[in-house]
């Protein structure tokens, strides 16, 4: 089918009851071009219930647009896709009902010629809702890529091409196509089918016809098996792509993305990934891109995953909800290893509104269209059926976990299947008893991570959650390291994935995925911040941590990477365990704590800043961290050492009265140096700064511009106590999409012109409008105005 983008010339308003709009009540509706999150441009409101979404209301939006269908597209076959409706989406055409789709992370297809208009303009409505449905920042609306689909009563099927590679070795692999031909006539028709397999220089490497008959009303799946000689395989280090151009001539085509690899999973060699072992270095990630909200740009989610992969990860799982077409691409061209993620919930509900209500009619068709998503991707090596559902420790709940785990291999028998189980909740009903019985209870409780842990490695959780494992390929386990070593001798055969942990424990927690050949990976909890669920990983002082942030806090606070990109301390931290960055890193507590308990919970990192610049503090006591992969580690201030410190689990740490100038640390093994980390003092007039990540981007495409603002002194030292308020104008060919920082705790808006900076940073989206050039203008109280430029060409 003919397949072009619908994203343009849509309206969008909060959701008016009609006969208030009698009365005169009415809300104007407002151009907006899809992607687009309504909530995120909404206000935020103090509430008790408010955390999990970031104190934003939520609230039913409606959706219009009005498009021309030409009179010659009488008698094709017309069909809108939504990659993404956040939540019960409920489509018109016309005024005519057209359709609906409860989950809001699910693909849907609207078949809408029977609606249609020839040669006359029409109009679809859409409406969607988010309100107190789910455990963190949703966002509303139509926050994916839409497309008009036009083809013919003989045509492939939407998602109708599917590739495997089932057979490989060195001389050649085995490419196995099943295409769906899809027959709307009264008629019998016998059509022509060619496929080509194309490399990654546009070259034919295979190629075959096949004759396909299709009766009236009934699909037809062709499989043609090609042979691909000396193949390129697809790998995390050498992410080789190849097309499969499929045509039914003279009426159809369809190109699709693929890989060949080959996945194999024992538990002598855990995940071997074309014949060579892979632990998984994983990040989970929520679907919001931080100031732009829920929106989906194919742009920000290729940022992402490169961001991640620089990090050191090799791996992400989608919590807790199918991933976007827009990242699995990402993560196919950069080398990424998907863990692809279908519920948070089943029958039982987390939060009032959530999909539970929906689960038991809904279920299988969104299984359906998660799959369907994901099939050509090389990136997705595993399906996760849930998330945390305590159902999983009940007979009923594992036979329930069964029908998931069988509806995935009936779709797809080439990944493997796992789900992300919390022990301690799949026996919540019986964690009182379980405390009671608990020897040093006080001590357990004192800790939130050590208490799942001490539950998940009890006979109760071996004996209820049994079952639920048995169905699985592989055993996720969220916060339940205590029973790694514990399956090895009760369940020899059982492989684990710690699909859930806390970054504050990756030493430990990397030791076991290394020590044990059952073990294959681990996933924090979170590689990347996000919007909602407040404060759970923000610094806290005093006798016990609070789970919840009060109003205005805005961020969970426990990602490695902030919501603008930037790496925090922890990101280096997991870099030096993952074994690979040799020198040390410099992170420095806040001085105004100095003294105080931190009580964080266990999703919280210390308090730091890799800075040496705190004016109004000097000689004041402070206490600097220093990480590193070594015996012992010096620390020299302005040339002074203050003494070498032994390192215990890769880190040390020094304490010292503040002096400007110059911090270096020094990291050696057995005697020698291995590593050197320096941090500068800034010094002088603050001045602002702008940097495009790109001086060239794409008017389609879903590309953005990314312009970093920082704050520094003239040798680019970034001044992170100088915080102010910058001012941004947007003219030319684009405009500003979001404007952020990192800060986790306040009321400022992400459409806003004026932000302030949050430690030296802040950061702007652009979106253009059409080929040219975008200009910025940034201006903040005492620096310079900066200006830059960026080109926007068309797509090649």
């Amino acid at each position: 089918m003919i397949r072009t983008s619908f994203n343009d010339d849509w309206q969008v308003r909060p959701k008016v009851n009609p006969f208030a709009e009698l009365s005169g009540q009415t809300v104007p509706f407002q151009e907006v071009r899809l992607p687009h999150d309504a909530m995120i441009t909404g206000d935020r409101v103090d509430s008790i219930t408010g955390g999990p979404s970031a104190y934003f209301s939520g609230g039913v939006y409606e959706y219009r647009k009005t498009f021309f269908v030409p009179e010659e597209h009488r008698g094709k076959r017309i069909v809108i896709e939504f990659e993404g409706v956040y939540r019960d989406a409920v489509v018109h055409v016309n005024g005519d009902y057209a359709g609906q789709r409860p989950y809001g992370y699910s693909t849907f297809f609207i078949d809408a010629d029977r609606f249609l208009r020839f040669g006359q303009d029409n109009e679809i409505r859409v409406e969607a809702r988010g309100h107190e449905d789910s455990r963190w920042y949703t966002g509303a609306g139509i926050y994916r890529d839409t497309w008009l689909l036009v083809g013919e009563v003989v045509r492939i099927a939407p998602d109708g091409v599917r590739v495997t590679t089932p057979d490989i070795d060195a001389e050649r692999a085995v490419v196995e196509v099943a295409t769906t031909v899809v027959n709307d006539s009264i008629a019998i028709r016998t059509v022509d089918l060619v496929t080509e397999l194309r490399d990654a220089s546009g070259a034919v490497v295979a190629s075959g016809t096949s004759a396909v008959t299709a009766l009236p009303g009934e699909p037809a799946t062709a499989r043609q098996r090609l042979y691909v000689r000396g193949p390129a395989l697809w790998s995390v280090n050498s992410p080789a792509l190849y097309t499969c151009d499929v045509a039914l001539k003279d009426l159809d085509a369809e190109c699709v993305t693929f890989g060949i690899r080959a996945l194999r999973l024992d538990p002598e060699h855990g995940l071997r990934l074309n014949g060579e072992s892979v632990k998984l270095r994983g990040a989970c990630v929520h679907h919001d891109n931080g100031p732009l909200g829920a929106a989906t740009f194919a742009r920000a989610e290729e940022r992402r995953v490169r961001i991640l992969k620089e990090a050191g990860f090799n791996a992400i799982r989608m919590s807790h909800h199918p991933m976007s077409r827009a990242m699995l691409d990402a993560c196919d061209r950069l080398g990424m290893l998907v863990v692809d993620e279908a519920f948070d919930v089943w029958t039982s509900a987390k939060s009032p509104f959530d999909y539970s209500l929906n689960f038991p009619e809904w279920w299988e068709r969104d299984i359906e269209a998660m799959v369907a998503k994901d099939y050509n991707h090389p990136s997705v090596i595993m399906y996760s059926i849930g998330n945390e559902i305590p159902e999983t420790g009940t007979p009923s709940g594992a036979a329930q976990g069964r029908k998931l785990a069988e509806k995935v291999r009936s779709l797809d028998g080439t990944r493997y299947v796992t789900n992300a189980i919390n022990n301690m909740l799949a026996v919540m009903s019986d964690l009182a008893t379980l405390r009671e019985q608990a020897t040093g209870v006080n001590t357990l409780m004192a800790d939130a991570g050590d208490m799942m842990n001490a539950i998940s490695a009890s006979e109760l959780v071996t004996q209820r959650t049994a079952e639920s494992y048995s169905v699985l390929d592989v055993a996720g386990m969220n916060y339940s390291d205590s029973r790694y070593a514990l399956d090895r001798e009760k369940f020899p055969d059982r492989i684990i994935l710690g699909t859930e942990t806390f970054p504050t424990r990756i030493d430990r927690l990397w030791a076991l995925v290394q020590r044990h050949s059952t073990v294959i990976g681990d996933f924090t909890w979170t590689g990347w911040d996000y919007l909602g669920e407040v404060g759970i990983g923000r610094p806290q002082y005093g006798e016990r941590p609070v789970h919840v942030a009060p109003y205005p806090y805005l961020l969970a606070g426990c990602g490695d990477i902030d919501i603008t990109g930037h790496r925090r301390p922890a990101s280096f931290y997991r870099e030096i365990v993952f074994g690979l960055r040799s020198q040390p890193y410099i992170a420095v507590q806040r001085p105004e704590h100095h003294g105080k308990t931190f009580t964080g919970t266990p999703w919280a990192w210390s308090d730091t800043v890799s800075s040496w610049t705190w004016p109004g503090h000097e000689g004041a006591p402070i206490t600097i961290e220093v990480y590193g992969d070594a015996d012992e580690i010096e620390l020299l201030l302005n040339g002074r050492s203050l003494g070498r410190q032994p390192v215990d689990r890769f880190r040390t740490a020094f304490d010292t009265g503040y002096e400007p100038g110059e911090l270096l640390a020094i990291a050696y093994r057995d005697g020698g140096e291995t590593g050197r980390h320096l941090l500068r003092s800034a010094a002088g007039p603050v001045l602002l700064h702008a940097q495009a990540d790109r001086p060239v981007i794409t008017a389609t495409g879903g590309d953005l511009a990314y312009v970093a603002l920082t704050l520094t002194d003239a040798d680019g030292t970034l001044r992170t106590c100088a915080d102010r308020p910058i001012t941004l104008e947007v003219a030319g060919d684009g405009v500003l999409l979001g404007f952020g920082s990192a800060d986790p705790d306040t009321e400022e808006r992400f459409d806003a012109t004026e932000r302030r900076t949050y430690d030296g940073r802040a950061l702007a989206i652009l979106r253009p409008t059409g080929t040219g050039k975008i200009r910025l203008l940034a201006s903040a109280p005492e620096c310079d105005t900066v200006e830059i430029m960026i080109e926007v060409e068309e797509r090649d």
